[in-house]
């Protein structure tokens, strides 16, 4: 039975209740959203969903708190805040609502949970700081969302339910950017698998339109792999394939006498007449046709030589 009502706190908000809202009133549209510390409200009831406050964990009475002793921890004895424990509890049911398949519950959950709603979990409960972003630590989400509370001299009375409504629309918006995101990493793979069974042993791999290709060629564990080739709006586009997620050497570079070339000038130095462009960091080339771009491609390859990959 659907809710009447989504309890959380009164005063200053987190990122982990505003979070925790994006998804219940996704599944609860109709449900209106109380910020309030009232004994009347922070009780549990059959008519009401509460978060983030009330001191209990109790999902078959609807209480999702976690700063109490004794708060729920996560398999590996990691925190959780009310984000993950609402995550936990709905966040299938959020994804099944946002039209993910079924086939890609499961996987998006745990994807979700472990790269959005844990580093959430881990800050709010003091876990992790956001200074191991440095630099970037102002501009970490939980940090922003928290720029969007009342300053201090705003005295209105509704200052805090004002911003917390505002916030809430901007946590909405990366939440279900973020989904559609990984569903959208999860539709490539599987193309991306599909293409790396037809190119057999060729080193480079024809997509049929732009998309995240990496985690999949590192799950199929396609080492022989060095290019990838596939249209664009208007020409085609010849790329590399970095060695890691988290780095920018390539499997194997561009020629170096095509970088920075474009035009004529690059037709001439590649042999390929349709050739239009090559960056100057030669990890992506273009040309006009699908040929053009599979000929580079095999040229790239031959330059490369067999160590290239390893």
């Amino acid at each position: 039975m659907a809710p009447d009502f989504l309890v959380t706190h009164s005063g200053g908000f987190h990122a982990d209740e505003l979070l925790s809202s994006v998804i219940l009133t996704r599944l609860f549209p109709a449900a209106r959203l109380v910020r309030s510390r009232a004994p009347q409200w922070i009780t549990p009831g059959s008519d009401r969903i509460i978060y983030d406050v009330g001191g209990a964990y109790d999902p078959a009475m609807g209480i999702f708190d976690h700063h109490q002793r004794g708060a729920p921890l996560r398999e590996d004895g990691q925190p959780f805040s009310s984000f993950g424990l609402i995550w936990r509890q709905f966040g299938r049911d959020y994804l099944r609502a946002v039209g993910v398949p079924a086939s890609d519950i499961d996987a998006l959950h745990a994807g979700f949970d472990m790269d959005f709603v844990l580093p959430v979990d881990l800050m709010d409960n003091g876990a992790l700081s956001p200074s191991v972003a440095g630099a970037l630590a102002k501009l970490t989400l939980p940090v922003l969302l928290e720029t969007l509370k009342p300053v201090f001299d705003d005295r209105e009375p509704d200052a805090d339910d004002r911003a917390f409504q505002n916030a809430l629309a901007i946590a909405r918006s990366f939440v279900e950017a973020s989904i559609r995101q990984a569903a959208a990493k999860l539709r490539a793979e599987a193309i991306v698998l599909q293409a790396i069974t037809a190119a057999g042993d060729n080193p480079v791999l024809e997509l049929p339109m732009g998309m995240p290709f990496r985690p999949a060629i590192v799950k199929a564990g396609a080492d022989h792999l060095l290019f990838v080739v596939h249209p664009r709006e208007n020409d085609w586009c010849l790329t590399g394939i970095r060695r890691s997620s988290d780095g920018f050497e390539l499997r194997a570079d561009l020629p170096a006498s095509w970088a920075g070339l474009s035009g004529e000038d690059l037709a001439a130095v590649c042999g390929v007449a349709d050739a239009t462009f090559c960056h100057n960091g030669r990890f992506i080339a273009a040309a006009r046709t699908r040929d053009a771009a599979l000929d580079m491609a095999r040229i790239a390859v031959v330059h490369a030589g067999p160590a290239a990959a390893t």
